[in-house]
């Protein structure tokens, strides 16, 4: 009788929970996203299109965007930079961890789309609008396993976790400040009829540290997105996730109310590009490959499980120093050349981590160019020849190193070329962007790399262009992804 009594009130629970949930009683309250009080700016896709890019605010997690090997990653940092690339404008990309940070972002104008896992809510939709759905995906709550777990049988684990959310009654679960993860506990602790005592934790916090903290016994309780949940079990077994706390929910990207036609511009191609394998295969990168996305995401290597670019970080920040560098810049660089490996050979025949030909490195102090130490001690005497070179020309040291940049790719004969024609045709010869460069792109042209001013001749300069703009991109985002403590929330990065 008691048996068939407890499964009846099980079945009714069930079903209240499913009406509750469904209709949401919470629609009259204000938000606990962001503030009501900001209007959304005057900006849409054709002031986008006239302005160059598109600025998308993203946080630093295992799925969104993050360095790994030197390389920038993440599925909302993929997405993005297929969708700028459709409607033809760069990229720009500012990391803001707290969501209701990033919504105001966008309202504000600073950024276009808030690119976070981000669940549509009826009171983030109150504030701002949403594409159609990326994916669909449930909130799960993320426990701890007994101690012993791998020594008991699957029962006895059952019997000591959480599979009922009405056991959730006087627990406290730990979640992200503003996150849509305390609307939901909030909702069902109306629908169990019992208080959850829901604990809010920094809005900066990711997911994945409270995941790790419930791992590692600091916390008991967590709700996470599932895909996200099952990554970081992938990662620490221990950790259970597999007791739903909601509905499949929608997964998009968050814009100003009144961008109705940056709004129909995503969704347009959502809808062509969720026909096509491609999309798949971002998606299945980073939340179905788990073994692959969990070795990304928690190697040393990882801006998000680690702090290392490469294992000759204390290599490259001891010759940065020596050229008075930051070593991210230098890094950077060495990622354009060897992507850090000390044994790869160009076409042309450069060699190691710097990629320096033989007889060039042997001037500057290196026999075997496949000894990282010997690469990078060659490498950083040969940048400092190249900046005392211009130390008189170029007085501003943050320009000077894109002309070393460029020089090291093309040669300081191209560039005193550039410069001079520079000088020629009236532009400012201290200047890269738009001067220097623009000359440098030139000497492509017979017109002008049979000037009188030119010794050097041709020059395919879009090459040396562009490896200067990659190298500083690249630097920003190490800036940005690592080391936080040296950069803010909300800090950017330049058009990528």
């Amino acid at each position: 009788m008691m048996k068939f009594f407890n499964k009846s009130f099980y079945i009714l629970l069930t079903v209240l929970f499913s009406l509750t949930w469904a209709c949401s009683t919470k629609t009259d309250t204000k938000s606990q996203d962001v503030s009501y009080d900001i209007e959304p700016v005057d900006f849409d896709f054709d002031k986008i299109k006239e302005r160059g890019y598109l600025t998308a605010v993203v946080d630093n997690s295992a799925t969104s965007y993050f360095i790994y090997k030197g390389q920038p990653m993440g599925y909302e940092y993929e997405m993005l930079n297929w969708l700028a690339d459709d409607l033809d404008v760069e990229l720009k990309i500012i990391k803001d961890n707290s969501i209701s940070s990033a919504l105001e972002k966008v309202n504000r104008g600073e950024a276009d789309i808030a690119a976070f896992n981000l669940t549509v809510t009826k009171d983030r939709k109150r504030y701002v609008d949403f594409t159609n759905p990326l994916y669909f995906v449930r909130q799960v709550l993320v426990q701890r396993k007994p101690e012993n777990w791998r020594q008991m049988k699957v029962h006895e684990i059952e019997n000591q976790l959480i599979r009922d959310p009405i056991q959730l009654t006087g627990k406290k679960v730990h979640v992200r400040k503003s996150s849509a993860f305390s609307t939901r506990l909030a909702n069902l602790s109306d629908e169990i009829g019992g208080d959850i005592i829901i604990i809010e934790d920094s809005s900066s916090l990711e997911v994945e540290t409270l995941i790790r903290m419930v791992a590692e016994g600091e916390i008991e309780y967590t709700v996470s997105d599932e895909d996200v949940a099952m990554l970081n079990a992938t990662y620490y077994p221990i950790i259970d996730v597999k007791t739903p706390v909601s509905f499949s929910q929608q997964i998009a990207w968050a814009m100003r109310s009144n961008a109705d036609t940056l709004e129909n511009k995503i969704n347009s191609w959502l809808e062509e590009r969720q026909k096509e394998t491609d999309y798949y295969v971002i998606y299945n990168k980073y939340f179905k490959n788990l073994k692959r996305s969990v070795d990304r995401s928690y190697s040393e290597f990882s801006s998000v499980g680690g702090d290392k670019l490469s294992s000759f970080d204390e290599e490259i920040k001891a010759t940065a120093q020596e050229i008075g560098w930051d070593w991210k810049l230098l890094a950077a660089l060495i990622y354009q050349e060897s992507k850090f490996d000390p044994k790869v050979k160009s076409w042309a025949g450069a060699k190691g981590l710097m990629q320096m030909m033989e007889p060039t490195a042997r001037e500057f102090g290196a026999k075997n160019l496949y000894d990282p130490s010997q690469s990078l001690e060659a490498g950083g005497n040969y940048i400092n020849w190249l900046q005392n070179a211009f130390t008189k020309q170029i007085q501003d040291s943050v320009e000077r190193q894109k002309y070393v940049l460029a020089s090291y790719n093309v040669g300081i004969g191209h560039m005193q070329d550039a410069i001079r024609l520079t000088k020629k045709y009236g532009g400012d010869p201290t200047k890269w962007e738009g001067n220097v460069e623009k000359y440098l792109l030139l000497k492509s042209q017979k017109k002008y790399y049979t000037d009188p001013v030119v010794k050097y001749g041709y020059c395919r300069g879009e090459e040396p262009v562009n490896y200067v703009h990659e190298i500083l991109e690249r630097y920003q985002q190490y800036v940005l992804l690592l080391n936080a403590s040296t950069i803010e929330d909300g800090d950017e990065a330049p058009v990528i």
